[in-house]
């Protein structure tokens, strides 16, 4: 798949974004063969072929990524203009063999609310005059005054059920449709890869047309070793929408159980004869590694040995997010019908985060961006449950009571403005979460919205589980398993915060611009 043409334009984000962006980032698509190695002995200068993305940014502080094509070190240059006059300069790591050639540089003392355009050069470690074509991008701070709006967006699932990029359709096309609604930023609700999911060079849909893939050779088998993960990371960087996409729109990426497995947790042994090793935790621990390396994520930095998926980002006064993570601390998975669980799908310790936190904030608004949905179903196996709700609609029980725990925490210490954002199911809906219909009644309501998949196939809706009072507003999903993005839309969701009002707006929508749903929600209420 070619880069093709270069794209047109950047349109005006809040401040206007001209066409040197938008071209820089739609470089030349790297070369297939030897992507997984880069080569350390090569002629010329180096280069920085999978494009930019930046990561976590705050109100002052943001993370720019980049990958090399051979051994080289990291200079960032920030500008207030896309002209560069004036540049402030940043040396970053020597990227290497160790990260896959991959590297993040944190940016410091940033102005806040204003738009940051950021060039990235890898320069020869042994001749620093020797540098390489610079790459773009650009990203806004976030605002330290309530007066001014927060706009993002939201999906996940990406490369599942086989589906990868297929240059017939001009690859992921719906990161250009993201893009060019010019949001603050994007939140990833988790499976980022498919690493248990081969991808083939075709495959024959039910009305006989045939979808094509570009394909790698860490795609063509599960990933077990780190070079496996690390290609498939690597694999969706190989599409120029998604590129492009990056190099404007700043980045919140959590994770779930594809990154890994499906529906893995810590401790399992698997049975899958697709696999030489065993030991999920084994598994997960070359994932992890190599999700830090692919995505600029500030709780996964080189050397920290107590890297974490889960933060919280500051957005500024009307929004804080707070990031989950239900894999890597969950029990296993199980019929869910115990009476006590101080583990549940978070683990104590995180609870005990997420509690803090959210009394701790001052924000208007706090979404929780939850890799798996709350009251939906979601089954392993004929008996066991994957997320939180086990299908009894009556008191708490398993993971449930872990989720009551925290549901009387915000509604006794008096939290407003809390939501949930998640993903995972592959259909989009909308659950209004509401005590008087709930055999738990100790919480005040709130609102649950799930969008996806990006780029994967499509499912039927789960049922609900009544333990917490769900009510579906909206849903719309596929009436047969794993639906190609051929045959049915692919789906993300819209955030808009009114800056005078303080008002969220979610709008869930779908491949192709339609609105879907809309939902206006008030700032200042306990429950919505």
């Amino acid at each position: 798949m070619s880069a093709g043409p270069k794209p047109s334009p950047h349109p005006a984000r809040r401040s206007v974004l001209r066409g040197s962006l938008a071209a820089s980032a739609a470089l030349a698509l790297p070369a297939l063969g030897g992507a997984a190695a880069p080569a350390l002995a090569l002629s010329g200068r180096p280069r920085a072929e999978w494009g930019v993305q930046a990561g976590d940014v705050t109100a002052h502080s943001g993370l720019v990524w980049v990958r090399s094509d051979r051994p080289a070190r990291m200079v960032v240059e920030t500008s207030a203009t896309e002209s560069f006059r004036n540049p402030t300069r940043w040396q970053g790591p020597l990227l290497g063999p160790g990260t896959d050639f991959t590297g993040t540089t944190r940016l410091r003392g940033l102005p806040p609310g204003e738009q940051i355009h950021y060039r990235v050069r890898l320069a020869d470690p042994d001749d620093p005059r020797r540098t390489g074509e610079p790459v773009t991008g650009t990203f806004r701070t976030t605002p330290v005054k309530r007066g001014e709006g927060v706009k993002f967006l939201w999906s996940g699932d990406i490369a599942g059920q086989g589906w990868g990029i297929n240059p017939d359709l001009g690859g992921y096309r719906i990161y250009e449709e993201m893009r060019k609604l010019n949001p603050d930023f994007f939140l990833c609700s988790g499976d980022n890869i498919y690493a248990d999911g081969p991808i083939q060079a075709s495959v024959t849909l039910p009305d006989g047309r045939v979808w094509r893939n570009i394909t790698t050779e860490e795609k063509a088998k599960v990933a077990e070793t780190l070079a496996e993960f690390r290609g498939n990371f690597r694999y969706n960087l190989l599409d120029d929408n998604l590129r492009r996409f990056n190099a404007q729109v700043p980045s919140i990426v959590q994770w779930d159980d594809h990154e890994v497995k499906n529906n893995w947790y810590p401790g399992q042994i698997l049975t899958d004869d697709r696999y030489t090793e065993k030991d999920v935790d084994v598994l997960a621990a070359r994932s992890l590694r190599a999700f830090g390396e692919y995505f600029p994520v500030s709780t996964l930095r080189k050397g920290d040995k107590d890297g974490r998926v889960y933060r919280v980002l500051r957005q500024g006064p009307l929004l804080d997010v707070f990031v989950l993570d239900m894999r890597t601390y969950r029990n296993a998975n199980s019929p869910g019908r115990q009476t006590d669980d101080p583990v549940g799908i978070l683990g104590a310790e995180q609870l005990a985060w997420l509690k803090r936190e959210l009394k701790r904030s001052r924000a208007v608004w706090k979404v929780i961006a939850s890799d798996m949905p709350l009251g939906l179903v979601v089954g392993d196996g004929a008996t066991n449950f994957e997320a939180v709700a086990q299908g009894d609609p009556g008191a708490p029980l398993g993971r449930e009571l872990q989720l009551a725990e925290l549901l009387r925490h915000i509604k006794h210490e008096r939290i407003t403005g809390t939501l949930w954002l998640t993903a995972d199911v592959h259909y989009t809906s909308a659950q209004h979460y509401d005590p008087s219909r709930a055999a738990f009644k100790d919480f005040a309501p709130f609102w649950e919205f799930v969008s996806g998949p990006l780029a994967a196939g499509g499912f039927p809706a789960v049922k609900l589980d009544g333990t917490f009072g769900p009510e579906q507003s909206f849903i719309k999903a596929p009436t047969r398993a794993n639906v190609s993005p051929m045959e049915s839309p692919q789906y993300f969701g819209e955030v808009d915060i009114d800056g005078g009002s303080g008002e969220l707006t979610v709008r869930l929508r779908q491949e192709g611009g339609g609105v879907l749903f809309t939902k206006v929600l008030q700032p200042g209420r306990v429950g919505q």
